[in-house]
């Protein structure tokens, strides 16, 4: 939702759900929304430490209900980076993506994952 516009969103993100249908096929657009959420659902991250005058990007892990959180906005967001199509193709075709692990998304997830991977020497720093 942008600007408070509460009837905008609720219309795009129902014209999303009608054309997942639509190309998939399915019953219930649902179950692919809920693939894709899995898909893209982040179990660590990075957090900036500052010990001794230096910054550690310190390996987390994700509290459930910020999975969720920063699953729906990264799915979001790859769908407003795209360009020439309406909102609701976009997110629709994002969603979608997410559900077959392709797409922007998944790879920031991935990306997150490796940033963590690479910065385990630092788990210590933790608190």
């Amino acid at each position: 939702m942008e600007r408070g516009k509460k009837t905008v969103a609720r219309k795009i993100v129902y014209d999303a759900m009608e054309l997942i249908k639509e190309k998939t096929k399915t019953q219930n657009p649902l179950e692919i929304f809920d693939t894709a959420l899995k898909n893209t659902v982040p179990s660590l991250e990075v957090k900036s430490r500052r010990v001794g005058g230096a910054n550690y990007q310190v390996p987390i892990e994700v509290t459930p209900q910020r999975k969720t959180a920063l699953s729906m906005k990264w799915i979001i967001s790859a769908a407003r980076n795209k360009k020439g199509a309406s909102m609701s193709k976009k997110l629709a075709d994002e969603i979608i993506a997410a559900s077959k692990n392709e797409g922007e998304a998944v790879k920031k997830r991935e990306n997150t994952h490796k940033m963590a991977e690479a910065n385990k020497a630092f788990a210590h720093f933790a608190w």
